[in-house]
């Protein structure tokens, strides 16, 4: 009996010690995101919409267990949009909100692998014929970040990227 719950109690423990080591390298990831960031990319309002090369802006503040991403795009004087992601993260499993399409807040809920967080996107309205889409927020080596978002094309059932931004810390 006392072997038994020696077992069970180191079991406990080291269940418990896992599941620290596992925020603590999520805090770790999140704050390789934090930071002033600057770049340019391409972006489509609608999957059949011509692309259009933006330039963007993002603060973004994290701490152990969320991301909040803010900034602007903007395509001469045709396209000025802000956007802003929140996220909270539990373990590797995130969940949060998004403004930037133009329709309202949507929600964001997906997992970390590796230096990509993959999120199924909620839209708040229907967009290209439904209310999903995906994003990855990409740590791309020492001081990079891409957020690209990809949705499916309603006439050819097709996914299309309609924004890759690609980011350096400035």
């Amino acid at each position: 009996m006392i072997k038994v719950l020696a077992c069970a109690i180191a079991a406990a423990t080291a269940s418990m010690l896992m599941a620290g080591a596992a925020k603590a390298d999520e805090s770790a990831f999140l704050k390789t995101l934090a930071g002033n960031w600057s770049g340019k990319g391409t972006v489509k309002v609608r999957t059949n919409a011509p692309t259009m090369k933006v330039t963007c802006r993002f603060k973004s503040d994290a701490n152990a267990s969320s991301l909040a991403l803010n900034g602007r795009c903007t395509s001469l004087v045709v396209f000025s949009r802000v956007i802003s992601a929140n996220l909270k993260a539990s373990g590797d499993t995130y969940t949060g909100s998004y403004v930037g399409a133009g329709t309202g807040t949507a929600g964001l809920g997906g997992k970390r692998a590796g230096n990509a967080i993959n999120l199924a996107i909620k839209w708040a309205k229907e967009v290209n014929g439904d209310r999903r889409a995906q994003m990855t927020i990409e740590k791309t080596g020492a001081s990079g970040m891409r957020l690209t978002t990809v949705d499916t094309d309603p006439a050819t059932g097709r996914s299309v990227v309609t924004s890759r931004i690609e980011l350096r810390r400035s």
